[in-house]
């Protein structure tokens, strides 16, 4: 089952890896904040070894973002981000567990300062 984990973060500014860019990632000393980059580095190469890392991507900007809703008889787009939200959406991971039990045991290890995660499954169709 392939389950996708979403990473909201606030980053100011916007940057990658989120850590380097919350406030809260900010306080923990940058040695501590070094040792949690290489630990997250060795574990998407566990997964990636394991077949249970499909794909992974770190998004833009918000502000980059095109938003497209449907008013009337036709899409009508506007810039931004399409939630008024404190956190965005920062990036996301693609993972086919076995089980939903490991799918959530991963994505706890996902979970960063200043970070908010949500795992949620593939929708089959």
């Amino acid at each position: 089952m392939k389950y996708v984990v979403l990473i909201h973060s606030n980053p100011q500014p916007w940057g990658h890896p989120t850590i380097d860019f919350t406030e809260v990632g900010r306080a923990i000393p940058a040695a501590e904040r070094e040792a949690m980059g290489k630990e997250f580095d060795a574990m998407l190469a566990e997964l990636s070894a394991s077949g249970e890392l499909v794909s992974g991507l770190a998004l833009d900007a918000p502000s980059t973002t095109r938003t497209f809703r449907w008013e009337g008889k036709r899409p009508v787009s506007t810039d931004g981000p399409y939630a008024e939200s404190k956190e965005q959406l920062a990036g996301f991971f693609v993972l086919d567990c076995a089980t939903r039990e490991r799918a959530e045991e991963l994505a706890a290890k996902f979970a960063g300062p200043g970070d908010v995660i949500e795992l949620r499954p593939e929708m089959e169709f």
